[in-house]
């Protein structure tokens, strides 16, 4: 997939998306490129300040869940998604 974004460029791989994907009867729901996703807790919504890329693992300390960087940032992604496609708001950032 890296591949075929970096042949055609990422503003032509969106556009072809967003063809099939109404095809399909679907939505893509595009979410602002510097929204903290792998920096919100997705169990309470703390948010913390700075986290350097370096770090991959952290746990909040609002409520101390032990988040994987990644992961943590899908499962926003998914609810803010989610949130978009419902007409409410997600946990607030």
């Amino acid at each position: 997939l890296a591949r075929v974004i970096a042949d055609m460029g990422f503003g032509e791989f969106r556009r072809q998306l967003e063809y099939k994907v109404a095809q399909r009867g679907k939505t893509v729901v595009v979410v602002n490129r510097w929204y903290p996703s792998s920096r919100i807790c997705s169990t309470c919504g703390y948010k913390v300040s700075k986290m350097p890329l370096s770090v991959r693992e952290w746990t909040c300390p609002a409520c101390g869940t032990h988040h994987d960087r990644d992961i943590n940032a899908a499962i926003n992604l998914r609810t803010v998604a989610e949130s978009s496609v419902r007409g409410s708001s997600p946990v607030p950032a």
